[in-house]
């Protein structure tokens, strides 16, 4: 019988989050502008400039915010994302790669030789092939270095500069696969 964590899911920091949700933000404030350019009255500096003005420009200002609403929303879901997921089967990481790409790898346990947390700022992973994965940075570091320990001492994997476990897991915290 195999120990099996709880799944856990580590986002990204905010500084890789906040411009993201700045430009949702920006967005929002642009539509809400449009719309209520759109209910003022005729002769409102806001009517005059977004909709009197509107027959010389290549799309409308409501298509344009509705557009840029769309595209902060995916820039912020993209952002959300990001991050390491801990699995019952293995370590899952997704980042984005480039501007449509996104990067997502799997480690299964077995594939796990030793799990490195003595690299400032970093996490890193060394598989069974003599490569190194290192993990993207989380918002939690101490919380997904504490969770890669806790699974490293249930499944028998090293760790080079773990904190150590300050308590010994209990046993109704070990869930064990009765399929393996």
């Amino acid at each position: 019988m195999t120990y099996r964590p709880t799944e856990r899911v580590f986002l990204p920091p905010w500084s890789t989050r906040l411009p993201a949700l700045a430009y949702l933000a920006l967005a929002a404030t642009i539509l809400v502008i449009v719309l209520v350019a759109e209910q003022s009255p005729s002769n409102s500096v806001l009517y005059v400039r977004l909709i009197e003005q509107n027959a010389r420009r290549i799309i409308t200002p409501r298509t344009f915010a509705i557009l840029l609403c769309i595209s902060s929303a995916s820039a912020a879901l993209r952002t959300g994302m990001r991050g390491v997921r801990i699995r019952g089967d293995g370590v899952e990481y997704r980042d984005i790669v480039s501007l449509v790409w996104p990067k997502l790898r799997r480690y299964r346990w077995p594939q796990v030789d030793c799990i490195v947390l003595d690299i400032p700022g970093e996490i890193a992973i060394d598989l069974w092939d003599g490569s190194r994965a290192f993990l993207p940075r989380v918002d939690d570091r101490e919380g997904l270095a504490a969770t890669l320990e806790k699974v490293a001492a249930a499944r028998a994997i090293p760790v080079r500069g773990g904190v150590g476990l300050d308590e010994i897991p209990e046993a109704e915290e070990l869930e064990e696969d009765p399929a393996i």
